[in-house]
């Protein structure tokens, strides 16, 4: 069945910016909606095993909410996910800086990522159903990187067998290389409100990348075999959180980088069930890694739409990318080129999956 796309005013940013909100909705009545500012991911409404529909990402109420939170909920990052080694890469003989906002690090792109730009939005066809098309421009510059970038991701929602499906496309262009990895930076909550601890975790994962105390990989690639980042059979994500495991205890909780198997192609790579609803989310992409989150800084300050105060553990994040800080990182080359050079076309696509 096809979706219907609706477009409508949502607010405005502390400049007087004007940000849509864009809803993608099935005749079932399940729904995606994004916002302009940061390509946000704003609210997935599926069914439960008794088929009453919920929110299943962390949602906020307004602009402001999301112009105060930290913490990317929901956003597009870039111009490079993930944390860059001491804000520095060198391409080509040049070294670029990017501006430092975690401790020693750039994370998500810099203090001014693509989280807090205005995208422009456009009604587009993705295999016979709306989609919206959000994209932008970072100069030449922009946050220290080189080269003009023009980024997009669009977002469609489709129905597959009884299944709900949100699915994204990547892409960006450039004039310069430069270093790209896009990614949504959703909290994932299945049962609505609760303890994430209880949801049941399985990925297609057999290494995982360690990091060291500023969480910037090592440059191995582990395996999971015998840790706590085990995921290759389903385990509850709290039964061993808080295990005296060095990483745990460095991250604060899960905040790694899995080396997904079989790269390459649009593959099932993991799922996560929520007990209480018997919803699932079932996770395709064709990235070789994917950030398993578990909010290890949220502190309660954001507030839900109900007005619930987000902690630690209320949510996680399944955020499918290239591998972190690759362009610093030769170990990790042959899995997948972080460097976009004139006359390429980064491209990928991830999709989420719901059923219950």
């Amino acid at each position: 069945m096809t979706a219907t796309l609706h477009g409508e005013p949502f607010g405005r940013t502390r400049r007087g910016e004007p940000v849509e909100r864009w809803e993608l909705r099935l005749p079932s009545g399940a729904s995606a909606a994004v916002l302009t500012r940061g390509a946000t991911l704003h609210r997935v409404r599926v069914p439960d095993a008794a088929g009453a529909l919920g929110d299943v990402v962390v949602a906020l109420p307004g602009v402001a909410d999301y112009e105060a939170a930290e913490g990317y909920p929901g956003a597009v990052v870039g111009r490079v996910a993930n944390r860059l080694a001491r804000g520095r890469f060198t391409l080509e003989g040049r070294e670029s800086r990017v501006p430092l906002n975690d401790g020693p690090n750039a994370l998500h792109g810099g203090a001014e990522g693509f989280d807090q730009r205005l995208w422009r939005a456009e009604e587009v066809d993705v295999d016979g159903t709306p989609g919206v098309r959000l994209s932008l421009r970072s100069a030449d510059g922009d946050m220290g990187f080189p080269g003009s970038l023009d980024a997009a991701v669009t977002y469609s929602l489709r129905e597959e067998d009884g299944r709900v499906v949100l699915r994204l496309d990547y892409s960006a262009t450039t004039d310069a290389p430069t270093p790209v990895n896009l990614t949504n930076h959703a909290y994932f909550a299945l049962d609505g409100s609760g303890s994430v601890e209880d949801h049941v975790a399985r990925f297609s994962a057999s290494r995982y990348l360690p990091v060291d105390a500023d969480l910037i990989p090592t440059g191995e690639l582990a395996p999971v075999a015998g840790t706590p980042f085990d995921f290759t059979t389903p385990n509850r994500v709290g039964d061993r959180l808080r295990d005296a495991d060095a990483q745990l205890l460095t991250a604060g909780g899960y905040d790694h980088c899995l080396v997904l198997d079989s790269p390459g192609s649009l593959r099932e790579v993991g799922s996560v069930t929520g007990p209480r609803s018997g919803r699932t989310v079932t996770v395709r992409t064709d990235l070789p890694g994917l950030q398993f989150y578990t909010g290890n800084f949220l502190d309660g300050s954001w507030r839900t739409l109900e007005g619930r105060p987000v902690r630690q553990g209320d949510a996680l994040c399944l955020e499918t990318q290239l591998l972190p800080d690759a362009v610093n990182q030769p170990a990790f080359a042959g899995l997948g080129d972080s460097v976009l050079r004139p006359g390429e076309e980064f491209r990928s696509t991830t999709e989420y999956v719901f059923s219950a």
